[in-house]
């Protein structure tokens, strides 16, 4: 019997991956979150089912985990505060749920027996520059030794690693369509910074093909093609020049993003579809295949394949004809 728990259930990878599973085979799905609002909307917009279990419970709470997790076997640990500005100003909140609340989702799957556990985790993780990236790096170390504790036949654990996903909450994407829509400027940070993309789907599907292959101690990374900010904007006023106000970068943002640093590089390989980094330390007889990186090489937004405005409105699903 399979039974999948995914914690931040209700957020908007959350909810994808919950469609998702309910597409498949999965005996029992547990939506693990604080928000009792988002559940209730859920529920409204269909998401009834058997199989589908809603739990309110935040990841802080060590003992309330322990309960969700009874018969679990997979946990997707997607909870974390994500705003780097929510983050700088709430430092101890961001510590508290990125990172405490971590180290309770591996506490409480060791006591539960359960089989494996995915972490999502953030561009921003890779030689952070801000609180929040900071706190995704901690917990994915959290996670990657965690692997420790739990012995060659306990519990595996391991993390994801990308980019931006298009139209979550909280990207941009939606907050340019909304000034375009009421006919303003776009406000942007810098024309040229630039950030890794992909689809919710895309997301969805990688985190549920690291589940497939995972053996626990792996960052998987996969391959993303980068935008600058000025193109999503052009994108979004397309095929009309978009009128853009500069307001400068916001405390912690970096220019360019890393999903694989130059550090990482002579533990990283190859393996066709995505990256994979190797931990630091293993307690178990355990091997990757795949091509190694050279060593100093990095995988940034900077030197990524790079989208055009075709691109990226391919890719956003901009180019739609909705009235047709």
């Amino acid at each position: 019997m399979s039974s999948v728990l995914v914690t931040g259930g209700t957020g908007s990878f959350g909810q994808s991956f919950v469609r998702h599973l309910l597409h498949g085979d999965t005996d029992r799905i547990v939506v693990f979150s604080r928000d009792e609002l988002k559940q209730h909307q859920m529920r409204a917009d269909g998401l009834v089912n058997d199989r589908l279990r809603y739990f309110v419970g935040d990841v802080r709470d060590r003992d309330r985990l322990r309960r969700a997790m009874h018969g679990v076997t997979t946990v997707v640990h997607a909870a974390a505060l994500k705003q780097v500005d929510t983050c700088e100003y709430n430092p101890l909140e961001a510590v508290h749920t990125n990172i405490d609340g971590t180290a309770n989702v591996i506490d409480a799957a060791l006591d539960a027996q359960v089989t494996r556990v995915l972490m999502l985790g953030t561009d921003k993780a890779c030689d952070p520059t801000n609180l929040y990236g900071a706190t995704k790096l901690v917990a994915e170390k959290l996670i990657v030794d965690a692997n420790a504790y739990s012995g060659d036949s306990g519990t595996m654990f391991a993390s994801t690693r990308y980019g931006n996903v298009i139209s979550s909450r909280g990207s941009v994407l939606p907050v340019f369509q909304a000034q375009h829509a009421n006919g303003g400027v776009l406000t942007i940070t810098d024309p040229d910074m630039t950030r890794f993309v992909l689809t919710l789907e895309q997301g969805v599907e990688f985190v549920s093909d690291c589940l497939k292959i995972m053996v626990g101690g792996e960052v998987f990374i996969p391959k993303l093609p980068a935008v600058t900010v000025s193109t999503i904007a052009e994108s979004v006023c397309w095929p009309h020049p978009a009128m853009m106000k500069v307001v400068g970068s916001r405390p912690g943002e970096k220019h360019h993003e890393l999903l694989i640093s130059q550090h990482e590089s002579v533990r990283t390989l190859d393996r066709g579809w995505h990256y994979l980094v190797q931990p630091l330390a293993f307690p178990r007889d355990t091997s990757w295949d795949g091509v190694p990186l050279l060593p100093g090489v990095a995988y940034g937004s900077d030197t990524a394949d790079r989208l055009d405005i075709d691109g990226f409105r391919r890719l956003a699903g901009l180019d739609v004809d909705v009235a047709a």
